[in-house]
């Protein structure tokens, strides 16, 4: 089998399927079907647009990963894996997609027993977006033998401190998505439809910045205005944007699958007191949430003092502010792990990034001045130079 170039070196595939079998071992897992596309790509490399058919990575403790998946995605695989043995890839059959006759993962009952691998301990997703509970139950029914354990999140924590690789990436994706801001401010107008502006938008976090090309991000941009803007996940249509609104734009930079989102929002007009009085909470309260991203801190400190400082200027945040970021695929870009919420006891480390999110939907529109944050041995690293402020025109 041959592949082009992997986006990280064998090394670190190594260390973090090193990193994952530590953790199978703990949990007593001889094998791990990795689902989540976001886990499969951190573990193997692979990257292709396939994960609306069932596919996996399957880890054993010993020996190389092996990619499964529907046929004509075999040479996506080929290309991308960091995987070199022929064994590493193994394709099923075209008649397994959308056939109710008979389910995929039959045939990937068919490879764990063929690799003798059904009577341990398997680890399954069980909650994610991409194993379902008839994949669950055709496995079951197949490897009467095999003992199964939720092991959802198992990689997924994995993956929380990055690499100095990883965190070349999503450098590179805070300096798209500074230009796509940069774009909302050098095009937005009132009048003009919503659509030919996320159209800009879009074109921009493709384009890239400073010679680095733009991946697809696994939210599309959320932009929308007024009344529509009190709700936290609408995104956009063609009406024309008008003066007197707040329009928020939650938005990714993307390089090689590697997100870094910000959001901010813009006002045509003057901008009316509560509006003024929400910016200067959140930025205080901002503040005082950054105050705690030192190592050895935990994930309800940052959450706590944010609130607090918010509460004091009459506001309340009843979500979380704030999650792990990193590698992703549709429909979320957050990692499923690391929260900023009261009980979340997780500790900080060097080499997390997280999207410190104290978004706040009023009466009439919503407010949303984001930071994606890097955390290091002296403190939080802000990794895009954005303005901290409602934009103006």
């Amino acid at each position: 089998m041959t592949t082009t170039n992997p986006n990280f070196t064998d090394a670190e595939y190594e260390a973090r399927i090193a990193r994952t079998r530590a953790e199978m071992e703990k949990r007593g897992l001889d094998l791990m079907i990795i689902s989540d596309p976001s886990n499969m790509n951190w573990i193997s490399g692979y990257d292709g647009w396939s994960f609306y058919v069932h596919q996996a990575v399957l880890l054993p403790m010993e020996g190389e990963p092996v990619w499964w998946g529907r046929g004509i995605d075999g040479p996506g695989a080929a290309r991308t894996v960091f995987m070199r043995s022929p064994d590493s890839v193994v394709p099923y059959d075209d008649t397994y997609v959308q056939n109710p006759q008979k389910h995929t993962m039959e045939a990937l009952a068919a490879l764990i027993v063929d690799r003798g691998w059904n009577t341990g301990w398997i680890g399954v997703e069980m909650d994610n977006y991409y194993y379902s509970a008839a994949a669950h139950q055709t496995l079951v029914n197949h490897l009467h033998e095999a003992r199964f354990e939720d092991a959802t999140g198992l990689v997924n924590w994995q993956r929380l401190v990055k690499s100095e690789s990883e965190l070349l990436y999503i450098r590179r994706a805070a300096r798209i998505v500074e230009r796509m801001h940069k774009v909302i401010l050098d095009v937005a107008e009132p009048g003009m439809p919503k659509n030919m502006l996320v159209a800009e938008i879009t074109r921009a976090g493709i384009e890239g910045a400073d010679g680095q090309w733009g991946d697809y991000p696994a939210i599309v941009p959320m932009a929308p205005s007024g009344l529509d803007a009190t709700a936290a996940h609408l995104t956009w249509d063609d009406r024309p944007m008008r003066a007197g609104e707040s329009t928020f734009f939650e938005i990714a930079g993307v390089h090689r699958r590697y997100h870094c989102p910000q959001s901010r929002t813009l006002f045509f007009g003057a901008v009316p007191d509560l509006y003024r009085h929400a910016e200067e909470a959140v930025l205080e309260a901002t503040e005082a949430g950054l105050a705690q991203c030192y190592p050895g801190a935990r994930a309800e400190d940052v959450a706590n003092a944010f609130n607090a400082a918010l509460n004091k200027r009459g506001f309340e945040k009843d979500n979380r502010c704030g999650y792990s970021i990193g590698l992703s695929y549709p429909p979320d870009w957050g990692e499923r792990t690391l929260s900023l919420r009261r009980g979340d006891m997780t500790e900080l480390k060097p080499g997390m990034v997280m999207h410190f999110m104290p978004a706040l939907w009023l009466e009439d529109g919503g407010l949303e001045i984001t930071e994606p944050v890097l955390i290091t041995e002296h403190g939080p690293e802000l990794l895009c130079t954005t303005p901290r402020e409602i934009f103006v025109k």
